[in-house]
């Protein structure tokens, strides 16, 4: 993580800087917002700003968004007064925080601002093939493609790939190819130089070069246009960029991660991605399955975001129920681990009592997830099959038994061999059974008749 703070609180953010260091981060300092704005643009770039109260936020504010610069803001100083916290956060800080910090509290809105608290939780083994093959390739420069639905979490594994490269304590810089407009995303990637184009106020580094020495994510590479990716194919072979409006080409030395949750194959076929880009984007697939194709995975990853949630929310940590557990492992999860972690913050704040039940387990709109997302009909199959399941519990083998051979009699209106055929038993297996019930006085259905009789027909 980079933090750049920023004001004359140098002294007082101490313990900050301490906090962030010890975590990894690095630390830059700007005087004022002219100098920040110097930093961001420079290639040093930031993943959080702290900045002091007293210095014009929302001036701050209106020059990231002029040069589409987006960073989170946290104000602080050295007043507890209510009013300045409550104009920090007008003016667009995400959060206040008095000074001198508790150090808890500002490691805690570190991570949670910078949402630099990734975990990579697994236990099933079709994930564990995957996070052992990304341990493998970890240590190498090669390119790396991650494949999977949305929500499956490609840009954690991304993450996981990097702190375990040799580039490590390097930036990782992440960018969303899907979420910036084609007309802007060549000037995040390379850069730009003053006057270049309408609103181009200063040069300007991008995401290449912030990289440099680290690991760049191009996040959804699908969704770049065919022009664009010419370019991006030049800069990973000749490891030079050309930042918009630049007169001369720039080194980098970067490592690419790219994600997609499309068949990039069937995009080359279509026209929609080039071919000999994928290839240098290929070199190693790491492909994430389906939180569905990983059934032993929703458990762990709902113990974990329950933990999560709860420590967050300063509730208490409530086991997840049985039927809880029933709920959670039997949906089909379409948005995949991103679907999961919504659903248990609502368990977690919607539980009552001391465990997480399945009343708990809700859509967005607050019915029962196992309800909701099946027509009626299976809904209520679902549930006559649940009761069934429990009038079972309690009961000897031998009771089950004999209670499904004459049911089933009695669906085959008293045929034996058909009875047999569908208990997949002998005839004579069946006609010994029929015998010993009779003799306990049960009741048995004659051949081929819907009556009932004391004894069993030979």
């Amino acid at each position: 993580m980079r933090l750049l703070i920023v004001g004359t609180l140098k002294g007082q953010l101490t313990t900050a800087t301490k906090i962030a260091m010890d975590n990894g981060a690095t630390v830059t300092h700007a005087e004022d917002s002219e100098q920040a704005m110097r930093v961001v643009r420079g290639g040093k770039g930031a993943d959080l700003l702290l900045v002091d109260v007293a210095l014009d936020i929302r001036d701050l504010v209106i020059r990231l968004e002029a040069e589409h610069i987006h960073v989170p803001i946290v104000a602080c100083g050295i007043t507890t007064d209510a009013r300045a916290a409550v104009a920090a956060i007008h003016a667009g800080a995400k959060e206040y925080i008095p000074l001198p910090p508790d150090p808890e509290l500002i490691a805690a809105v570190l991570a949670a601002v910078a949402n630099d608290s990734r975990d990579l939780i697994y236990r099933d083994d079709a994930m564990a093939k995957v996070v052992k093959l990304a341990q493998q390739i970890a240590g190498s420069d090669a390119s790396v493609m991650i494949t999977g639905e949305s929500g499956t979490g490609k840009e954690v594994l991304a993450r996981y790939v990097h702190t375990r490269s040799n580039r490590a304590r390097k930036p990782f810089i992440s960018i969303n190819c899907a979420a910036i407009p084609e007309h802007l995303l060549e000037s995040e990637l390379f850069g730009h130089e003053k006057g270049s184009f309408t609103g181009a106020i200063a040069r300007r580094i991008g995401k290449f070069e912030e990289a440099t020495g680290g690991t760049l994510l191009l996040d959804e590479v699908s969704e770049m246009d065919v022009r664009l990716q010419s370019k991006l194919l030049r800069a990973i072979q000749e490891r030079v960029i050309d930042r918009v409006g630049g007169t001369r080409p720039v080194p980098v030395d970067i490592r690419i991660i790219a994600t997609s949750n499309r068949n990039l194959a069937d995009a080359v076929k279509e026209g929609k991605f080039r071919e000999d880009l994928l290839f240098r984007l290929n070199v190693v697939n790491l492909k994430i399955p389906a939180l569905r194709d990983r059934p032993a995975d929703i458990l762990e990853l709902a113990q974990h975001f329950a933990k999560k949630y709860a420590d967050a929310n300063g509730v208490p940590l409530r086991p997840i129920s049985a039927d809880a557990r029933r709920v959670l492992t039997t949906n089909r999860w379409q948005g995949n681990v991103r679907e999961l972690e919504n659903t248990m913050h609502r368990a977690v704040l919607m539980a009552s009592g001391d465990e997480i039940g399945a009343d708990a387990i809700l859509s967005p709109d607050g019915d029962r997830l196992d309800l909701t997302k099946t027509p009626p009909a299976v809904a209520h199959a679902t549930f006559a099959a649940e009761q069934v399941t429990r009038a079972l519990v309690g009961r000897t083998v031998a009771d089950v038994e004999r209670d499904l051979i004459l049911e089933t009699l009695k669906h085959c209106l008293g045929n034996r061999t058909h009875a047999a055929n569908i208990l997949g038993i002998s005839i004579r297996t069946l006609r010994n059974k029929l015998n010993e019930y009779a003799d306990d006085g049960q009741p048995i259905p004659p051949p081929g008749s819907g009556e009932l009789r004391g004894v069993a027909a030979a």
